[in-house]
């Protein structure tokens, strides 16, 4: 997942607590850790198993904690619940998020359909689509309702998260109106860099981006001589009727 927008990046960001935006996008995944150990019935972990369940190393992950407090024991670990409440506190989802999804296509059915929402405080209010032929159909107990509602949905419920699952053509017009109905973060799933005010997080998921990322590095795994070969550039085949230095189009 990253985090897109039109804004220009600049350096490292810290929240107001001064958590890096680093160790923030980290919390999420000790949290997802501590609640599988959890379910494990497992009560206290080292920093090294914790680590180990995260997929980081262990002197980060005692970096990270160490913005948020000191809730670890010297020779004893953490207590994985009440670190789980912590995070779970800091990161926000101990509250009752507002969520509306815009894009009823089969990207918005799947995230429709999770179950996982209800469980880490997002709440679904309604989902959005402009297409009269989906308008009015029901998945699960909720009924898709057309996107001229959304100013009204977003008033109604509080609503200050929007998921962006439409096609790339209309993703800033969606992003624009939920902005302007006073949603002030959304996460966008449409194969677009979208433009946002400050004041407004914006978190992109590109899949592709991601496939390609990995297809790096296998190919990087099956050596450089399965690297495909270049074809090479027409100036570099002898040919001469290219513009001199100085001597471009126009000249």
């Amino acid at each position: 997942m990253t985090r897109a927008s039109s804004r220009r990046p600049g350096p490292p960001t810290r929240t107001e607590r001064g958590i890096p935006e680093a160790t923030v996008a980290r919390l999420p995944v000790y949290l997802r850790a501590l609640t599988a150990l959890s379910d494990s019935g497992i009560a206290t972990a080292s920093s090294e198993d914790l680590a180990t369940a995260a997929g980081v190393n262990s002197a980060k992950l005692r970096k990270d904690l160490s913005y948020l407090g000191s809730y670890g024991t010297r020779g004893v670990g953490y207590d994985v619940e009440y670190l789980r409440y912590q995070i779970a506190r800091e990161i926000g989802v101990t509250q009752d998020w507002a969520v509306v999804i815009v894009g009823i296509g089969n990207l918005g059915h799947a995230l429709a359909n999770y179950s996982g929402f209800g469980t880490r405080g997002f709440r679904i209010v309604a989902l959005l689509d402009a297409d009269p032929n989906l308008v009015g159909e029901r998945i699960g107990d909720m009924e898709v309702r057309d996107f001229a509602e959304l100013e009204a949905i977003v008033k109604a419920d509080r609503v200050s998260i929007g998921v962006i699952t439409t096609p790339a053509g209309p993703a800033q017009e969606v992003c624009d109106r939920l902005v302007a109905a006073g949603v002030t973060s959304i996460l966008n799933f449409a194969p677009v860099v979208l433009s946002v005010p400050d004041g407004v997080d914006i978190r992109k998921v590109d899949l592709s981006i991601e496939l390609q990322i990995l297809a790096y590095h296998e190919q990087r795994k099956s050596g450089e001589a399965a690297l495909p070969q270049v074809p090479e550039l027409p100036a570099m085949n002898g040919l001469t009727d290219l513009p001199s230095v100085g001597g471009g189009v126009g000249a």
